[in-house]
């Protein structure tokens, strides 16, 4: 995996805070985005690319539907927002973090 730079960590973070402000003020009452935690976020390809990881408590494949079909809504907003010459595209990857330490403490309480 390629090195990220301090600018694309920076870009990433800002990137991140925005669309979850996005994500609160546009979707808080739709049922399936309101479980919605943005936990991370990675800028790829020259910074033209950051790559969303999200955890929910809900169906993660229901609620990875729903994004990929607000995603073209959330861009609009999220460039509107930005104050970059660029806004780049984005991508929501479901991160399972949470589950795997989960299943690995289950694992350990069973020994």
């Amino acid at each position: 995996m390629k090195k990220q730079t301090p600018r694309g960590d920076r870009i990433a973070a800002k990137v991140q805070t925005i669309v979850a402000e996005i994500l609160r003020d546009k979707f808080s009452d739709d049922p399936v985005l309101s479980s919605v935690s943005l936990v991370g976020a990675d800028a790829h390809g020259g910074l033209a690319f950051v790559r969303l990881y999200f955890y929910t408590s809900a169906d993660p494949d229901a609620v990875q539907a729903r994004l990929d079909a607000v995603t073209k809504s959330v861009r609009y907003e999220l460039a509107a927002r930005l104050n970059q010459k660029y806004t780049p595209e984005i991508k929501f990857t479901y991160d399972d973090t949470m589950d795997r330490a989960n299943r690995i403490e289950e694992l350990l309480k069973n020994l």
